[in-house]
């Protein structure tokens, strides 16, 4: 077998390894440090693969993990799902399985030295499912389009041949309705040959589905469907042979009982398949965004081809009105990029050689030649779609109550059943069959556990869906669980509350017309303040005057002469310097300062001339932001590495009391461990990049940004785009989403609880109990679709 290693750092690990290894009974290891790999031969007989693992991971190396997504049919309700996570969990190698009954897929996560994926597939094709490794995405639509579509011509088939026998329940309505009921109807082999294809033609999928959870000891639906609708039938046809022994014998006949409950199962059935479709929307609308074509750049002609043709390196044309089909950079060219979809800004990006732009995004009116960067799955989207799936595939800690539920509910259920024949024909109605074996059914038929196996798994699709729509990456299910709870919030400055980028914010003019004799000098300087300044003047249109020489002068500012001007900009040290004279200035630039800004003097020939602020400004949603979470009952906190003079005059202006400030990155953790050790449950917002220890250690980690690798791998939710108003959504979506999952889990109790005893009592008709179980599905599933409504 091979083993992937993971912690060797050097030969004299993998040669520890390998000795240690070769030590053991029955073991020939060969250790590739390069490779990270373990290429081991054993005899089975005297080791197994658990133990040679575990040796691994005594000597304090880890063993590699991998993951495989799986597409899973045959599922009917939540002890199918509960069946195939348990029996996966069981496998050697498999450290982790998922199944998700919604979604109808899985997700396994286990060490490929010890189990293969063919191992898994075996497995639980043995429990009775159809398995493969997930298709892409559109094989699995028309796989989808097309089970539907069967669904629906059976449905129409049972109808067609239920319907008879439901009109001949008129005839056994307690009241006289007045309504017409042809003999030929009331014979017993006529019932029968309506009901027989329904039984075994139709129903035949219980059949199947009973038979595998049996053979494998468990129980689910089909069991309990398939053990009503049999009941009734096989009744049914022995009550048929009495007359032909006695013509004259009224059998008891629930034909219609069986075929009318497997029609009803059939509608919810469908009905809960097309609202699923619509719980994985937010899914297609990302991919309805991708481009189709690229028009690449070979040997100077312009060529279109299917974007997953292209590759990196190639060079792509995108003209005006177009999608850029990949991640790239610009190499020629000059447009403004409407990146919206992704960044949630509406106004377009202005965007020109070397700039980086994200596939998908539209260029809105100049041609742009690009070099494709990340194609396929490796790009913005693809990485967005990714976490998007693997959140509606995950389980929230909630859903483990119902799988413990869902996995000893159908037994229970049985034996209720059974309880309630035993009870009916022993001491309710001795000796009366009919009556007992209808409030068996009856029990059998109410309490079949699929709302309860759909109420959580559905809300967790259609919510982390709804949070993408919005910008808002949750990263599985859990976090969008644990986000509800969170109490406290640290936010940091730079790049979260502010832009992250310098503006010049004041300009106060002492000599007229000296702005462009200030941007000539700035120009010559690579300093971030000076880039602010340039820009400035360039919104200004500010004239261009010539730099006659230039000089930086570290930590102070710098002097040029410009147009044979002197011109020097910078500090106060530098203006005492160059006995330059301020007095009448210092009160405005420490009224600058004492704002978080910082101002700079200009001086033109030895006299002040202007004085520039220069302030990494706050976004224009941070304000509003701030509040909505104080709303939420959220305490909010600013943390940053600035000093505390700039941080409380952010954090006053965004209405922030509690401000950390001079807070290194590394200390940043220490600060989220100090508010959890007061009995908060904390949300730590940054970049995911130098933020990266306190969002693995918060609650919830919230990246803030553009969707980059580092902040997706990091945080446990991620804000596309840098608009601080979506955090306070994401904790109210966290909150109805909730609030959905509560609801449908009382719901799906709340039918079984009351429907088994009024169905034991024998107050509920079997069909009517087939109809109020199909109600329960689809009114769960109705349930989770109000959250696409919601508004945040």
């Amino acid at each position: 077998m091979n083993v992937g290693i993971t912690g060797m750092t050097c030969a004299a690990c993998s040669t520890r390894i390998e000795k240690v290894l070769n030590k053991m009974d029955g073991v020939e290891a060969n250790v590739n440090l390069s490779m990270e790999k373990a290429s081991v031969a054993y005899d089975p007989e005297r080791v197994n693969k658990q133990e040679i693992v575990n040796k691994i991971e005594k000597l304090g190396y880890g063993v590699q993990t991998e993951k495989v997504e799986l597409d899973i049919e045959g599922m009917t309700c939540a002890a199918c799902s509960t069946r195939i996570e348990k029996v996966l969990n069981k496998m050697d190698g498999v450290k982790a399985a998922n199944i998700n009954l919604a979604t109808e897929s899985g997700t396994v996560e286990y060490e490929s030295g010890l189990v293969s994926v063919d191992e898994m597939l075996e497995k639980v094709k043995k429990l009775g499912y159809t398995v493969v490794i997930k298709q892409d995405r559109s094989a699995k639509k028309d796989a989808k389009e097309e089970e539907i579509k069967n669904k629906k011509i059976k449905l129409v088939i049972s109808i067609l041949l239920s319907l008879p026998l439901l009109y001949t329940m008129v005839a056994h309505m307690p009241w006289d309705l007045g309504i017409p009921v042809p003999d030929f109807l009331m014979n017993p082999w006529v019932q029968f040959i309506f009901a027989t294809p329904v039984q075994f033609y139709i129903g035949w999928q219980f059949y199947v589905g009973a038979f595998r959870a049996l053979a494998n000891k468990s129980a689910n639906m089909d069991v309990l469907v398939a053990l009503g609708t049999s009941a009734a039938y096989f009744y049914s046809l022995v009550e048929a042979f009495r007359t032909l022994n006695n013509p004259n014998y009224m059998p008891h006949l629930y034909f219609e009982t069986s075929a009318v409950l497997i029609t009803l199962i059939l509608v919810g059935k469908l009905f809960e398949a097309l609202a699923k479709g619509r719980t994985t929307l937010a899914i297609s609308k990302l991919l309805s965004l991708q481009a189709k074509e690229a028009t690449v750049l070979r040997e100077g002609e312009e060529v279109k081809i299917p974007v997953e043709q292209v590759q990196v390196g190639d060079q792509l044309v995108v003209k005006p009105g177009e999608k850029i089909p990949v991640d790239g950079m610009v190499v020629s060219g000059k447009s403004s990029v409407d990146e919206s979809m992704i960044t949630g800004e509406s106004i377009p990006v202005e965007k020109t050689a070397e700039d980086l732009v994200i596939g998908s995004t539209i260029n809105k009116n100049g041609r742009l030649v690009i070099e494709a960067t990340k194609v396929g799955k490796d790009t913005a989207l693809a990485g967005i779609i990714k976490i998007v799936e693997e959140a509606q595939g995950s389980k929230a800690p909630i859903q483990r109550m119902a799988d413990i539920i869902s996995g000893i509910f159908v037994p229970i259920v049985v034996g209720i059943s059974i309880i309630t024949f035993i009870a009916w024909y022993a001491f309710a109605a001795p000796g009366d069959l009919p009556a007992a074996l209808e409030a068996a059914i009856a029990v059998l038929v109410i309490a079949c556990p699929c709302a309860l196996g759909l109420a959580t798994p559905t809300s967790i699709m259609v919510g982390t869906g709804k949070g993408a729509e919005q910008g808002i990456l949750f990263k599985g299910g859990e976090y969008l669980e644990g986000t509800h709870k969170i109490d406290a919030i640290l936010l940091d400055k730079t790049g979260t509350i502010t832009k992250g980028k310098p503006e010049v914010t004041n300009w106060i003019e002492l000599q007229e017309g000296v702005l462009p004799y200030l941007i000539a000098a700035e120009k010559s300087s690579e300093h971030p303040l000076a880039e602010a300044i340039v820009q400035y003047g360039k919104e200004k249109n500010a004239a261009v005057k010539e730099v006659e020489s230039f000089e930086a002068i570290p930590g102070h500012g710098i002097k040029a002469v410009v147009e044979g001007k002197t011109v020097v900009v910078g500090t106060r040290k530098l203006m005492e310097k160059e006995k330059i004279i301020y007095e009448n200035q210092k009160r405005q630039l420490t009224h600058l300062e004492t704002e978080g800004k910082t101002a700079m003097l200009l001086a033109v020939n030895g006299m002040p001339a202007g004085i520039i602020a220069v302030a990494d400004t706050v976004k224009g949603s941070s304000k509003e932001a701030i509040r909505n979470l104080k709303e939420l009952g959220v305490e909010v906190f600013m943390i940053t590495g600035d000093n505390e003079r700039t941080a409380k005059a952010i954090g006053s202006e965004v209405g922030i009391d509690g401000v950390f400030a001079e807070v290194l990155p590394k200390e940043k953790a220490a600060k989220v461990k100090e508010l959890q050790e007061a009995g908060k449950k904390v949300a730590m917002v940054g970049d995911g990049i130098n933020d990266a220890p306190a969002l693995a250690l918060a609650d919830i980690g919230i990246a803030i940004g553009t969707g980059t690798d580092v902040a997706i791998e990091t945080a446990d939710v991620t804000l596309v785009g840098g608009d601080l108003l979506n955090i306070p959504k994401a904790i109210e979506l966290s909150r109805k989403t909730m609030r959905n999952i509560r609801q449908n889990l009382f719901w799906a109790l709340f039918y079984n609880s009351i429907g088994i005893p009024v169905a034991a009592l024998g107050l509920l008709a079997p069909w009517i109990a087939g109809a109020a179980m199909a109600f329960s599905s689809v009114s769960v599933v109705a349930n989770a679709l109000r959250l696409k409504r919601v508004k945040l």
